[in-house]
């Protein structure tokens, strides 16, 4: 989980990036409360999509608002100064809006807010909320006097590229339990079973290996000369020899996600199918090479696209990776058309693929994190057709 170091060292790095003018700062989205706080509802209890507030000050003191029926679905410790918990649900009387339980934990705190310059995050914060703060609270805010205005909420995904060494942490802890269920495809994609049972083994295994409670979701399906190309959840599609089957798939745990890619065949490969793998695994190796801070992202599509097309399977069909983190995806974004420039804390993920029709599709993927000399590789999974 997040630490409360990295916590504060989130919340200083925010107030450099604002206005001296704003005295505080009202987060909503429920991404970023954690961001700042690690509080976080959990998303399998019965407050999931349920919204918390958090109030920062440039003063440095961290205010969550919530009701009661959040809080107790918070399930690892957060860092905050104080918290305004308000009753929703007593078990005693009609619930109202809950909406109303974030206003009277606003009206609690007036004397901070009040009659002091604020920024509000307008993507997760609800209009009756942002009512009671209209008079005090911008909306958007100019850097200097000569650049558009921005939002607080795109200031936030900005810092987000860069990650502290607790996000790492969560983020690798994760990729452990990606692996583990990578591991297990190699045992049961195999001729009759099917897609959604190679997922619930997969599932099953990751999930162990992470030992709390955790979300696995993405592509669990199979290609062929038939169906070229192939994505999203499983179905009761039962495998047939000759096959692709791609595991293109994400753990979240604490609300941090990883997301590697591996193609089995089902079945002992053919050589056009081997030198397909070969070239997509080529591909991922020469963007990999490529990497570090100041690296352009539309040159890594290049660099990949350019490998895939010299054997003649190209251009690449889709983006070359992606950032990582809180979303997915996010920031960077490895496209041909790129403006992003790869910056020390980024965590991306390289996934070139290859489709073609009549033969089967396939992807691979690995997760790095960039430094001002280059990158380390996070994700250990087994590259390859076959074990």
């Amino acid at each position: 989980m997040l630490t409360q170091e990295g916590c504060r060292e989130r919340q200083a790095r925010l107030w450099q990036r604002l206005p001296d003018e704003i005295s505080w700062v009202l987060v909503g989205d429920a991404r970023h409360v954690q961001y700042f706080s690690n509080f976080r509802i959990n998303p399998i209890s019965f407050s999931a999509d349920q919204k918390s507030l958090l109030l920062l000050t440039r003063g440095g003191e961290a205010i969550l608002l919530a009701d009661n029926f959040a809080k107790r679905s918070a399930t690892v410790p957060y860092f905050v100064d104080r918290e305004v918990i308000v009753p929703w649900y007593t078990h005693k009387k009609s619930v109202t809006n809950r909406d109303d339980a974030l206003c009277d934990a606003l009206t609690e705190i007036e004397t901070v807010w009040s009659g002091e310059t604020g920024l509000i995050e307008p993507e997760g914060i609800s209009e009756v909320v942002a009512a009671m703060v209209a008079e005090d609270a911008a909306w958007q805010f100019a850097e200097d006097d000569n650049e558009q205005p921005t939002t607080l909420g795109t200031v936030i995904r900005l810092l987000r590229r860069s990650k502290h060494a607790d996000e790492v942490e969560l983020l690798k802890t994760c990729m452990r339990a990606g692996e583990a269920g990578h591991r297990r495809a190699f045992d049961v994609v195999k001729p009759g079973v099917s897609e959604f049972e190679v997922y619930l083994d997969v599932q099953r295994a990751a999930q162990e290996a992470a030992g709390v409670p955790c979300i696995v979701y993405g592509d669990f399906r199979a290609t062929n000369a038939k169906l070229h190309k192939a994505g999203g959840l499983p179905t009761q599609y039962r495998l047939q020899d000759g096959d692709l089957f791609i595991l293109d798939y994400s753990v979240i745990i604490h609300g941090y996600r990883s997301d590697f890619t591996n193609t089995i065949s089902v079945g002992t490969p053919s050589d056009r199918i081997v030198t397909q793998f070969e070239a997509c695994r080529d591909a991922l190796n020469a963007a990999a090479a490529m990497l570090k801070a100041g690296v352009a992202c539309r040159d890594l599509w290049c660099a990949a696209s350019s490998v895939l097309e010299s054997r003649g399977f190209g251009p690449l069909a889709h983006h070359a990776g992606h950032g990582l983190g809180l979303e997915h995806p996010e920031p960077p974004i490895l496209v041909s058309e790129s403006d992003d420039v790869l910056i020390a804390g980024d965590v991306i993920t390289l996934e070139p693929g290859c489709y073609i029709e009549g033969q089967g599709g396939m992807r691979f993927e690995h997760n790095y994190l960039i430094t001002e000399r280059g990158s380390e590789q996070l994700s250990h999974h087994q590259l390859g057709l076959t074990r």
